[in-house]
């Protein structure tokens, strides 16, 4: 997908530059934070088509630019009010930031080791309410949830090392104790 506003277009040529220089997830989270929050604020990027939402899945999943080995995912995701995402994780490193309205992140930690496929403990480790201008980061393991607890649409700027449907991510349910793949619907 080719960038069309000049401010996503560099943006995309910095995360490429950052991405070749940089090998570590917690470096490379480092250096992409503050472009990700100049890009979040900047707005004028930001097209009406954007704030669509599905209302099955809860959100809408903008793609605004993907390598073509699936590497460097640009998202723009609109959340629904009262709605939102279960606890997840990437499987790749996330440096998400708010553009339009506040979102509540819920942060987990797994209590289990792993080992019994789709069996999973959570419990609750933080959280936080973030608006524009505002940046969440996560490692390839970390886990959280969003919620949109606002009565109008909210739209945040994700930006993984690797589209999401590629990297084998999970949610989870914390009640059930039960893990399972989580494959987005992009609009």
């Amino acid at each position: 997908m080719i960038a069309e506003h000049k401010a996503l277009s560099q943006f995309i040529e910095n995360l490429r530059r950052i991405t070749t220089e940089v090998d570590d997830n917690k470096a490379i989270i480092k250096r992409v934070r503050p472009l990700v929050k100049q890009l979040a604020l900047e707005k004028n990027w930001i097209k009406k088509s954007l704030y669509e939402c599905d209302e099955e899945q809860g959100f809408g999943v903008h793609l605004l630019h993907e390598e073509v080995d699936h590497s460097l995912a640009v998202f723009a995701v609109s959340w629904l009010p009262g709605r939102g995402a279960p606890p997840h994780n990437h499987g790749t490193w996330a440096v998400v930031a708010g553009v339009d309205g506040p979102e509540k992140n819920t942060f987990w930690k797994r209590l289990d080791d792993g080992a019994q496929p789709g069996y999973a403990e959570l419990k609750k480790s933080g959280e936080i309410v973030f608006d524009a201008g505002d940046v969440v980061a996560l490692l390839p393991e970390g886990i959280h949830s969003v919620d949109n607890e606002t009565s109008a649409i909210t739209l945040s700027l994700h930006v993984y090392g690797k589209h999401l449907n590629y990297t084998g991510r999970s949610k989870f349910d914390p009640v059930l104790n039960i893990e399972t793949p989580f494959i987005l619907k992009e609009q």
